[in-house]
């Protein structure tokens, strides 16, 4: 199948792109669309974390569930919304961290394209939503893809930080090798956690991980 994703993920992906599971997801979505069905996030959208960030400049990974399901939200990147676009609920909490983990002061909006150009792969779960209704794609096989870019990771390369927000993230351990790779745990940062999720310090905690390995810590701020 002929998948429009960025040549590196590409490369090290080629073969579950012709799985029977993936072709089968693939068909689902173009007969949902052929019905009438509105899919966020837009077509050439649905693997943007994979094109801002490529396999080979991966240094974190921030698992989210699925895509926002509200009109112009979704962009692809976990927890991100558009530039113009306010912060969700989630993203807010993320910000209020942010600043009381490194003791700046944020001025931007709901966009995390810069987190994703300096390295921090923003994977959801399940990459597509059909609109209005969350978790409505989580039958397809995206999971099953997800699943295979998380081991992937974890087996061919080395030091990643790996941020696993709730429960559902928290599930994902299983595939990632804890002795290569730094996994850092916490509530997920919806108000609906009750503020378990602050103090955690993921923030200044993964910076100290990059570092350790020589690497250009994230700049939080962009």
């Amino acid at each position: 199948m002929n998948v429009k994703i960025e040549e590196s993920w590409k490369q090290v992906l080629s073969e579950e792109f012709d799985k029977p599971y993936f072709l089968n997801l693939a068909e689902a979505l173009h007969k949902r669309k052929a019905a009438g069905e509105v899919i966020y996030p837009p077509g050439p959208l649905i693997f943007n974390a994979f094109n801002l960030t490529p396999f080979d400049k991966v240094k974190v990974v921030l698992i989210g569930q699925d895509p926002y399901h509200n009109p112009g939200q979704a962009e692809g990147l976990s927890f991100s919304v558009p530039h113009g676009v306010s912060a969700p609920p989630s993203l807010v909490n993320i910000y209020k961290e942010i600043e009381s983990d490194l003791g700046i002061r944020l001025h931007k909006d709901g966009s995390l394209y810069g987190w994703a150009e300096q390295g921090v792969f923003l994977l959801n779960a399940v990459l597509t939503v059909k609109a209005g209704v969350a978790a409505s794609h989580s039958s397809l096989g995206w999971s099953q893809f997800t699943d295979a870019v998380i081991r992937t990771l974890s087996e061919k390369k080395n030091g990643l930080v790996f941020l696993l927000w709730g429960n559902f993230a928290r599930s994902k351990k299983e595939l990632i090798d804890t002795s290569r790779h730094t996994v850092l745990e916490a509530a997920h940062p919806s108000p609906l956690a009750r503020g378990a999720f602050f103090g955690c310090r993921h923030f200044s905690k993964t910076n100290e991980a990059l570092v350790s390995q020589g690497l250009t810590p994230i700049d939080w701020s962009k």
